[in-house]
């Protein structure tokens, strides 16, 4: 896995939004591009962490001052990739080395799903690349175009 360094805000970020919501995360990116904090949970603590009806995650918003997005952690990248791009419904994961030997995914959502997968500009495919580069060394994150028409 790549090296994860959280600094300072971070750790205290990571330590707030689990008083808020109960839920353990093992990383957090501050998004200041799309003005919001992705945290990475624990497996298994999805549930905690958005709560009945969404209640924790709302709670942790308005007492952090920014939109929440999680994540939840897999070890396996594949399933990680999956979770990044939820709820876009994603039909495949495949993994290629390109020239300089860097690891990349390409990932096919449910042609319906497409732009829930891309997100408002972009703001998806970029988390997607941002966490999978953090978590699983992939170094680049792709959406594959369906050329069957």
């Amino acid at each position: 896995m790549g090296e994860i360094v959280l600094n300072e805000q971070s750790l205290q970020l990571m330590a707030q939004f689990e008083q808020l919501t109960g839920a353990g995360s093992r990383d957090c990116i501050i998004d200041e591009r799309n003005e919001r904090l992705i945290f990475v949970i624990n497996p298994g603590e999805m549930g905690r962490a958005i709560g009945k009806q969404g209640s924790s995650i709302k709670k942790a918003s308005d007492d952090l001052g920014k939109r929440i997005e999680v994540v939840e952690f897999s070890d396996d990248a594949e399933q990680f990739l999956r979770n990044c791009f939820l709820p876009a419904r994603v039909t495949s994961v495949q993994f290629e080395e390109n020239e300089e030997g860097d690891l990349v995914a390409f990932i096919d959502v449910v042609e319906e799903d497409r732009g829930i997968a891309i997100g408002k500009a972009g703001k998806n495919i970029f988390k997607a690349k941002c966490l999978a580069e953090r978590q699983h060394d992939v170094a680049n994150v792709q959406l594959v175009q369906d050329d069957a028409e």
